[in-house]
C-alpha cells in the first residue's frame, strides 16, 4: 500500500511553494535493542526563486497510514550537503539471510539506522532520496531550509539551524529537525545527483552492471535479492534505463516463446496455517513444520489472531510478531539452511516466506501487500496479506487470509474473499505496467482461517460423525464446499480431500471440543487451496500435537513445477527476437480502432461501482498506449473515474479490453450533490509515436444523504430523491451557520431524519449486539440501507445490525463538515480533560451540529449500559468516533500524537459523564 497520501495530508502549503510527497516507505528505526516502526516520506519544497530543497519526514503511526489522522510527525532530517545514506551489514544471521535492507542515515550531528523492506517501493524511495542530494557544485547555494521553521518546536533555544539536530522524539509534543553543516562522508553525490557507495560495488561503471549481476548469481550469501535489481546497490538502481517500447516488445515476444527456452523442474513447497488465538508460542513447532517430511525448498507459513489485544486491533505494533517469527525459524527443517525472503503482517494476520539458501539467487521481484476488510474496509482485524515473487521464470503469489467469523456470516466471508482479490495489487518492476492482481500469477497458494463452518447439523450430530470418522459425509455440509460449488468464491481453485477431523474449536491446551458456554460446533475453518498448472499435492493434514490454541495447525506439502530457463536456448531465442525487431524498426505509425468512444453512466449512486468497457484493437505495428492528462489538469480523469488498465502494450493484430470504473465516495459526493460537479469528462488516449483518441463520458448522479451537510439534511423534510435538483443544490450550498430565519417554507428538523433512522434501528435491535461497530456489514445491505434513506422508505429498512452500524459510520465520515466543526477543532483539544470547558465548546456549535453531537453521545451511552453483551467500552467507542466527529481542518498541519490523544480524550469524557 502506498502510504504517501497520509503524509501529504500532514504537509503545509505556502504562497510560493509546492510540497510533494514521493511514495513513502514504512521501515523500522533501530536504536540498540529497540525496534520502532516509522513511516519515511521524502518531501520536496519548491523555492520562490526556482530552486528546490528536500527533507526526510519521519512519522510514528498508530495504525496503517491511510489518512493524515493515522500518522504523527516525529522528526525531520534536512537533506543538506553533509547528508549521507549507506547500507550497513545487518546484525544476526537470521537477518543476514533475509531480504530486508539495513540503511544508515548520517548528518553532522545525527545518526539513525533503519531496516527497509525489499521491493519496488524501497527502490523508488532510495532513488528519489539519491536525486534529492544537493551535489558538489560550488556555484549552487547551500540549502537554508527556512520553510522547515513551520514545523520546528516553539523553543527559543532552537531558533538556529545549528540546534536542529536531535534524537527522534526528544521534544515534548513537537517534531525535531536534524541536519545542517557541510561535511561529506559515506555515500556522496557524484555530481549528477547519484549516491555512490564507497564500497567496490558502488564504484562499478554502469556498463559493467551485467557482468556484476552474473557474478552475484553465484555468490549469493548475504541476502535474497532480485536477479535483475539489487535493492542495496543504489548506483545500479539509478543507472537503470527507463522501460521503452523496444524493451516491452522483447519481453512480450519472450513470453510468447517461453516454451522454446525453459523446462519444468519440481520444487517442494510447504504451506502451513495456524490461528494462534492471541497466544505466545509455548511449544516447539517442528511437529507441524518439519517432522516426517523431506526438507522443503520453500516454506510459506501463515498465522491468524497473532494478537487479540485492543491495541493490536487499532494497528499497534505487537511483540507477538518477533516471538512467532523466532519460533518458526527454529522449527524449520534441520537438514537445510533457509533464507527469510519476506515477513508481512496486518494486525494479527502474518505471513512468512523462506527458501533454501541455494535457491536465493533465483528469487526476484518480491512484493508484499495487505488488505483490511474490517469495519469500513479499513480495520485489519480481518483481511489478507500476500507475498508475490518470481521463482526462476514462474510467478507465484501466496495469500494468507482471515475471513469473517460466525456460522451465519458466509456471505460476509464471500465478500471478504472478493475484496481481497480485487484490492490486493502489487507494483511491478516496470513502472509503466499496471499493478499485478492475485489472479495474474502462474501459481497461487491460498491459506488461512477462512472461517467457513458446518451448516444444517447440530453440534452433537457433527461430533458423532467426527467420532465415526465419516468425514466425507460431514464435508457435504461444509460451507466452503457449497460456496465453491456455487462458484461464488475460489473459482478454479483446488482443495485436497479432507481426511482429518475439523481443526476448530478445541479447549486450549487439550484435544477436547469446546466446552465453553457458546459450545461452538466443530468446523474445518483452517484451509489450504491452490490454483495453477504443474501442482501436485503430496499431503494435507492437521497437527493434533500442538495445543497452544483453540485451533489446530494445518499443513500441505506440494510439488510445484517451476519454469526454469536454459541459458543457452534463452540466448538464442533472444537473438532471434532482436533480429526480427531490427527489421520492424522503421515500420509505419501505429494505429488502433476503438469499439466505443462514448460512455453514458445512468443513475450513478454513492459507493456503488459502475463499469463500462470497450476494446482497443491494434493494427500491424506494435504500440504502447496511455491515458494522458489534459492541459492544466493533474490527472487524466476526474476523481470519480478510473481506467483499468490506464496504460499498456499491444502486439500487432491484438486486442485489449479497457474498463472505465465510476465510483463516487465521500471525497466526490458533496460536489455532485450540489451540482458543482457533474458526471462529465473527456479522456485522451495517447499512442506512443501515434495519434490521440478522445473518449466522452457522461451520465447522471442520484443525490444522496451521504456526502450532504448536516444543516442541509435538517432542512430536507422530504427524502432527498423526492426533491428537485435545484432545491438540493441550493440547500447543499447554504452556509454552515445558517439558522432558521423563516425564509424557508418549512421549519427544519432538529437532526437529520436519516441519522435518526439508523440510530433508532440500532437502539431497537442492536444495543446488545456483540462486536457492534467492530465487525463490518455486507455491501449489498449497505446499498439497500442507502436507498431506503434516500427514498424515505423507512418501513422497508431491513439489514443486519453490523450493516446499519457501518452505514452510520460511513454517514459520519462522508459529512463535508464534521459534527464538531473544523473551526472548533483546536478549542476541543485545548480543553480536553476539562469537562466543563468541553461542554462550553460544544454549546458554541451551530444548532444542528450541537443537536447531532448530543444525540450521538446519548446513544453511545446507551450502548455502554449493555457492555456486558456487546463487549464495547469507552476506549473503543472514543477511538472509533473520535476520528469521525473530530477531524483536523483541511490542509492544516498535522498535530502530534499527544494532541491526537487529546481528541480521543475529548470524546471519552462525554461517554463517561452525564450531560
Amino acid at each position: 500500500m502506498d502510504q504517501s497520501v497520509a503524509i501529504q495530508e500532514t504537509l503545509a502549503q505556502g504562497e510560493y511553494c509546492i510540497i510533494i510527497s514521493f511514495p513513502a516507505v514504512q521501515g523500522v528505526l533501530c536504536e540498540g535493542d529497540s525496534r520502532q516502526s516509522r513511516l519515511l516520506g521524502l518531501v520536496r519544497y519548491r523555492l520562490e526563486h526556482g530552486g528546490q530543497e528536500h527533507a526526510l519526514f519521519l512519522y510514528t503511526h498508530r495504525r496503517m497510514a491511510i489518512t493524515g489522522d493515522d500518522v504523527s510527525l516525529d522528526q525531520i532530517v534536512p537533506i543538506s550537503r553533509d547528508f549521507t545514506l549507506e547500507e550497513v551489514p545487518p546484525d544476526g544471521e537470521r537477518y543476514i539471510l533475509g531480504s530486508d535492507v539495513t540503511i544508515q542515515l548520517d548528518t553532522a550531528e545525527l545518526s539513525l539506522v533503519f531496516q527497509l523492506p525489499f521491493g519496488s517501493h524501497t527502490r523508488m524511495f532510495l532513488q528519489e532520496v539519491a536525486r534529492a542530494c544537493p551535489g558538489f557544485d560550488p556555484a549552487t547555494r547551500d540549502p537554508e531550509f527556512l520553510w522547515l521553521s513551520l514545523y520546528r518546536c516553539a523553543d527559543p533555544e532552537s531558533s538556529t539551524p545549528g540546534r536542529w539536530n536531535s534524537a527522534p522524539g526528544t521534544g515534548p509534543g513537537c517534531a525535531t529537525i536534524g541536519g545542517g553543516g557541510s561535511n561529506f562522508d559515506g555515500l556522496k553525490p557524484n555530481g549528477k545527483g547519484l549516491l555512490m557507495d564507497h564500497s567496490s560495488r558502488g564504484q562499478d561503471k554502469p556498463e559493467s552492471l551485467l557482468t556484476r549481476q552474473n557474478k552475484y548469481k553465484s555468490e549469493i550469501t548475504d541476502m535474497v535479492r532480485s536477479s535483475t535489481v539489487l535493492v542495496s546497490d543504489k548506483s545500479h538502481i539509478l543507472s537503470m534505463q527507463k522501460f521503452g517500447l523496444r524493451d516491452t516488445l522483447v519481453k512480450s515476444h519472450l513470453i510468447q516463446k517461453e516454451e522454446d527456452y525453459t523446462y519444468i523442474q519440481n520444487f517442494r513447497f510447504f504451506v502451513g496455517t495456524y490461528n494462534v488465538n492471541g497466544q505466545s508460542p509455548k511449544e516447539c513447532l517442528r511437529p507441524w513444520l518439519s517432522h516426517g517430511i523431506q526438507a522443503p525448498d520453500v516454506y510459506c507459513v501463515g498465522f491468524q489472531e497473532l494478537d487479540l489485544s485492543k491495541e493490536a486491533f487499532f494497528f499497534h505494533d505487537t511483540p507477538k510478531e518477533e516471538e512467532w517469527f523466532k519460533a518458526v525459524s527454529e522449527g524449520l527443517h534441520p537438514d537445510a539452511k533457509y533464507a527469510k525472503v519476506k515477513l508481512i503482517r496486518l494486525v494479527g494476520i502474518m505471513l512468512l516466506l523462506y527458501v533454501k539458501q541455494e535457491h536465493a539467487a533465483y528469487i526476484s521481484e518480491v512484493e508484499a501487500e495487505t488488505v483490511g476488510t474490517g469495519i469500513m474496509g479499513r480495520m485489519g482485524n480481518k483481511g489478507g496479506v500476500a507475498i508475490r515473487f518470481q521463482f526462476h521464470n514462474t510467478s507465484i503469489c501466496v495469500v494468507n487470509s482471515h475471513l469473517a467469523a460466525h456460522t451465519e456470516e458466509y456471505e460476509r466471508r464471500n465478500q471478504d474473499y472478493k475484496d481481497i482479490c480485487s484490492r490486493m495489487q502489487f507494483c511491478q518492476v516496470d513502472p509503466s505496467l499496471p499493478p499485478l492482481t492475485i489472479s495474474k500469477h502462474d501459481v497461487i497458494l491460498w491459506l488461512g482461517d477462512l472461517n467457513y463452518r458446518i451448516e444444517e447439523l447440530d453440534v452433537e450430530k457433527v461430533k458423532k460423525l467426527i467420532e465415526e470418522k465419516a468425514f466425507q459425509t460431514l464435508y457435504a455440509y461444509d460451507q466452503l464446499k457449497i460456496q465453491v460449488a456455487a462458484k461464488t468464491v475460489f473459482e478454479d481453485f483446488t482443495e485436497g480431500e479432507l481426511t482429518f477431523q475439523p481443526t476448530y474449536k478445541y479447549d486450549t491446551g487439550s484435544d477436547d471440543w469446546d466446552t465453553s458456554e457458546k459450545c461452538r460446533a466443530p468446523a474445518w475453518c483452517d484451509r489450504i487451496l491452490w490454483k495453477g498448472k504443474n501442482i501436485t499435492q503430496l499431503s494435507y493434514q492437521s497437527h493434533m500435537a500442538l495445543k497452544t490454541s483453540d485451533h489446530k495447525p494445518v499443513s500441505s506439502v506440494f510439488d510445484v513445477g517451476v519454469s526454469v530457463i536454459n541459458e543457452e536456448l534463452y540466448r538464442k531465442t533472444l537473438e532471434e527476437i532482436v533480429r526480427s525487431l531490427d527489421k520492424m524498426e522503421n515500420a509505419s505509425i501505429p494505429s488502433v480502432s476503438l469499439s466505443k468512444r462514448e460512455f453514458c453512466f445512468q443513475d450513478v449512486k454513492f459507493m456503488q461501482l459502475q463499469i463500462e468497457s470497450f476494446t482497443i484493437h491494434n493494427g500491424q505495428v506494435p504500440c504502447q498506449f496511455e491515458f494522458i492528462n489534459k492541459p492544466d489538469e493533474v490527472s487524466y480523469c476526474k476523481q470519480w473515474l478510473n481506467a483499468n488498465p490506464s496504460r499498456g502494450f499491444l502486439l500487432p493484430d491484438s486486442d485489449i479490453e479497457i474498463e472505465l470504473e465510476l465510483f463516487v465516495n465521500k471525497t466526490t459526493a458533496t460536489k455532485l450533490n450540489s451540482g458543482e460537479d457533474k458526471i462529465e469528462d473527456i479522456l485522451v488516449l495517447h499512442l506512443d509515436r501515434g495519434k490521440d483518441y478522445f473518449l466522452s463520458v457522461s451520465g447522471n448522479y442520484l443525490p444522496s444523504c451521504f456526502g450532504s451537510p448536516i444543516h442541509t439534511l435538517c432542512y430536507m423534510r422530504e427524502p432527498i430523491l423526492d426533491l428537485p435538483l435545484e432545491t438540493i443544490s441550493e440547500l447543499t450550498l447554504m452556509p454552515v451557520q445558517t439558522e432558521d430565519d423563516g425564509s424557508y417554507l418549512e421549519s427544519p428538523m432538529e437532526i437529520p431524519k436519516e441519522l435518526w433512522m439508523m440510530v433508532d434501528y440500532l437502539y431497537r435491535n442492536g444495543v446488545q449486539q456483540e462486536d457492534l461497530f467492530q465487525q463490518p456489514g455486507l455491501r449489498s445491505e449497505f446499498e439497500h440501507i442507502r436507498d431506503c434513506l434516500d427514498t424515505g422508505m423507512i418501513d422497508n429498512l431491513s439489514a443486519s445490525n453490523h450493516s446499519i452500524a457501518e452505514a452510520l459510520l460511513l454517514f459520519l465520515e462522508s459529512l463535508p463538515e464534521p459534527v464538531i466543526c473544523f473551526s472548533t477543532y483546536h478549542n476541543c483539544l485545548e480543553c480536553s480533560g476539562n469537562y466543563t470547558a468541553s461542554k462550553q465548546v460544544i454549546s458554541t456549535l451551530p444548532t444542528f451540529h450541537k443537536n447531532v453531537f448530543n444525540y450521538l453521545m446519548a446513544f453511545l451511552q446507551e450502548l455502554l449500559k449493555n457492555s456486558a453483551k456487546n463487549h464495547l467500552d469507552e476506549n473503543i467507542l472514543a477511538s472509533i468516533f473520535g476520528s469521525l466527529l473530530l477531524r483536523n481542518p483541511v490542509s492544516h498541519q498535522k498535530l502530534d500524537m499527544a494532541e491526537k490523544k487529546k481528541a480521543q480524550e475529548f470524546i471519552h469524557q462525554f461517554l463517561c459523564n452525564p450531560f
